[in-house]
């Protein structure tokens, strides 16, 4: 039996371990813990004075409180029979952890963006995360239920559908599968095209340059940050000093080439961002330098690698290593990744990945999308995931799996409406105890 027919049949047979139309059926576990335990349990590990940040976020709708809570809702998948079809998982698939960016080649291109959770795991767990988000976005727009469910439905048939199209490929045609921003226009239609040409400019002009005039000023005729606290913070000396010193470590875990190319740049500066919502009191920086001269920047981001969300559920990573872990994940996963994308330690034995703070990085604006729009947006979604997830799993057996009917596509649609009703409710949840006094929330910031 050939390598192929063999994955085949693993697929076929994972439907008798767990059917495809019983991913449709979630009920909350009778032990199901505290959401707002989960989400207490890792503020501890972040910085005080920004967690009340986060809650504020959170708390503005359950769109927003669903990307802010992926341990709570880990915690939920964890307990429900899986296909066991496992793939290098993004971990918080949700829609804004989508969106566009520029490859080395200057390619605007358009994939996941958010690898913080990334972790191997049964793929049906991102495609929840996708489809439960597209619904409770729907919701938040004002859509009817029935154009809700229609949306998270077409966001699994598209999963669906490119993964079987992949499982028809070749690895070195699959590795190459990319979407880029004359994709993203074919997809548009005539009413949507205007909007999404200018999403598309306005990712392209988001550089370092861009950055440079918005986040900085001329003193004395040198660069400096402009600070915006607590968005935007200076760093204490100490602080300043162990940027520096994880700057020159970080620089060694990137390839020759692009070391050569950070010794042409000299640290300026360097200030404490907040970013996100989920992220919002993990550690973050952001340093300035220039080339040239101060006309020629390079905005880095210095962000903490916690552990997964994901692990307790699932088998340890094989990296000792947060920040590696974030690394080979997003390498694995994107079609093409930032030349400055790397990992080091910093101080207390934190982890850490860098990345550039802008390269054309762009976003969805989906809290004005209408239905019809929601839904050709999930759909590039959920070509966008199975693309990364046929590079880094069985793409035969979980074509085989998925199979050629809507049967698994309906089961994410129901689904994703079930988890939305609860993500409504714990939102409210989070509501009540910030207006108790429980859960302290800085909201507007």
């Amino acid at each position: 039996m050939t390598d192929s027919a063999e994955q085949e049949q693993r697929g076929r047979a994972a439907r008798k371990q767990v059917s495809r139309s019983s991913h449709g059926r979630w009920i909350p576990a009778a032990d199901r813990r505290d959401p707002l335990a989960i989400l207490e349990e890792q503020a501890r590990s972040r910085e005080p004075d920004l967690v009340p940040i986060r809650y504020g976020r959170m708390a503005v709708s359950p769109f927003t409180y669903l990307r802010g809570a992926p341990a709570v809702m880990a915690a939920d998948l964890a307990p429900q029979p899986h296909s066991g079809l496992t793939v290098q998982l993004c971990g918080d698939a949700h829609l804004l952890n989508f969106g566009g960016y520029a490859s080395p080649e200057r390619t605007l291109l358009f994939d996941l963006n958010d690898f913080d959770e990334t972790l191997p795991g049964p793929f049906e767990w991102d495609l929840k995360r996708l489809v439960a988000s597209i619904a409770v976005a729907g919701l938040d727009n004002g859509h009817p239920e029935a154009k809700a469910r229609q949306a998270a439905l077409t966001g699994a048939q598209s999963y669906r559908t490119t993964m079987r199209r992949l499982a028809g490929l070749g690895e070195l045609a699959v590795w190459y599968e990319r979407i880029d921003a004359a994709d993203l226009l074919s997809l548009a239609g005539k009413v949507d095209r205007a909007r999404v040409e200018t999403r598309i400019a306005k990712a392209r002009r988001r550089t370092s340059l861009q950055a440079l005039e918005k986040l900085t000023t001329l003193v004395e005729g040198r660069r400096r940050i402009v600070y915006d606290p607590p968005l935007l913070d200076v760093l204490d000396l100490l602080d300043s000093s162990a940027v520096r010193k994880i700057l020159s470590d970080y620089r060694s875990t990137l390839p020759e080439d692009r070391r050569i190319l950070l010794d042409r740049f000299r640290f300026v500066e360097a200030a404490r961002k907040v970013v996100g919502v989920g992220s919002v009191g993990t550690r973050c920086y952001v340093a300035l330098l220039t080339g040239r001269d101060d006309g020629d920047p390079l905005f880095l981001q210095i962000k903490e690698a916690q552990r997964s969300v994901l692990e307790p559920h699932l088998p340890r990573s094989g990296y000792k290593h947060q920040g590696q872990r974030v690394v080979a994940g997003q390498r694995l996963l994107q079609a093409a990744s930032d030349i400055f994308l790397g990992w080091v330690s910093g101080p207390a034995g934190r982890h850490f990945y860098w990345r550039q703070l802008r390269d054309m990085k762009g976003s969805a604006d989906v809290p004005s999308m209408n239905p019809a729009l929601l839904g050709e947006y999930a759909g590039l979604c959920g070509r966008v995931l199975a693309r990364a997830h046929a590079r880094t799993g069985e793409r035969i057996a979980i074509a085989a799996y998925l199979g050629s009917s809507d049967r698994f596509d309906r089961a994410m649609a129901d689904f994703a409406m079930a988890y939305a009703d609860r993500t409504v409710a714990d939102h409210a949840a989070l509501e009540a105890a910030i207006t108790a006094g429980v859960v302290t929330a800085k909201r507007g910031v």
